[in-house]
């Protein structure tokens, strides 16, 4: 009878600390991916910062030529001008700013990562914060996210980033080459030259050689390639995404032709000696 009478009293204290703890909700599902058409831009003056921040992104070499060294645009890496789903997308970036950067080991604001871009994936110079220009940027950015939930912070959203990859994946450069040569040499060129059209507009971006990214850039590192590869690359390959654009190669093969061309020659970074002066810098840094 005593020991019931211990069971029982163990049950009421346990239900009364669990009933005292705070009830925490369920992850909610992420947001679908939805931007809005360039057709629904708002007319007047903010239409025409928005359009224009639309053609930077495009047309970035062209209109900024003193602030971009390599043969590169925005839309290189963030496909169809940041649209696209795992393609580097910019549905939910401005709420996500400020945030800690590791790179930086402090906060930044979306002004400062998009002149980070300048100065590697560009190789270029950073655009004074106030100019006409990085504001039109911030406005298009802004804009791609206006229909999503009013929140400050990083949103849940399908098909944000690039997605992930198996970095366990020991990167065969080798079989990487091969891998270049049988399915991206046709656009980027047999030595990573890439394409320039008549009128001097990139369209198919340099992978490596002094018109290419430099050393400093996200798309230097291995895995981060390999997560992009993965799922964009090649393009018009079948009937998946917006541009046809992956589902031909595995992970390993990704990772293989990653560690192929991000090692390959490109411009030095000096400024890489403050880059993670906190955080543990990644295994695959070029430096």
């Amino acid at each position: 009878m005593e020991s019931i009478m211990r069971i029982q009293t163990a049950i009421v204290l346990v239900a009364a600390i669990l009933g005292s703890l705070p009830a925490y909700a369920a992850d909610p599902a992420p947001i679908a991916f939805a931007v809005p058409k360039d057709t629904d831009m708002p007319k007047g003056e903010a239409g025409e910062m928005i359009l224009l921040g639309r053609r930077l992104m495009s047309e970035t070499k062209r209109l900024l030529p003193d602030h971009v060294g390599a043969e590169m645009t925005c839309a290189s890496c963030h496909l169809l001008a940041g649209k696209v789903p795992f393609g580097s997308p910019f549905l939910g970036t401005s709420p996500a700013f400020p945030q800690y950067a590791p790179r930086a080991g402090r906060e930044i604001t979306l002004a400062e990562r998009i002149n980070g871009c300048f100065l590697r994936s560009m190789n270029g110079k950073p655009l004074p914060v106030e100019s006409k220009e990085m504001k039109a940027m911030l406005a298009y950015m802004d804009w791609l996210s206006k229909d999503l939930p009013p929140t400050k912070g990083k949103l849940a959203i399908q098909g944000k980033g690039i997605g992930k990859i198996n970095t366990d994946l020991v990167p065969d450069p080798v079989n990487g080459r091969k891998v270049y040569d049988r399915d991206c040499a046709i656009c980027h060129g047999a030595d990573g030259e890439g394409k320039i059209d008549a009128r001097g507009e990139t369209v198919f971006p340099p992978l490596w050689g002094d018109k290419s990214f430099n050393i400093g850039a996200g798309m230097a590192r291995t895995y981060t390639a390999a997560a992009f590869v993965y799922r964009n690359m090649p393009l018009a390959h079948g009937m998946n995404g917006l541009l046809g654009q992956g589902g031909a190669l595995t992970e390993q093969e990704a990772v293989d032709v990653a560690a192929y061309f991000s090692h390959q020659p490109r411009p030095d970074f000096p400024a890489k000696v403050k880059d993670w002066p906190k955080d543990p810098k990644p295994k695959d840094a070029r430096y």
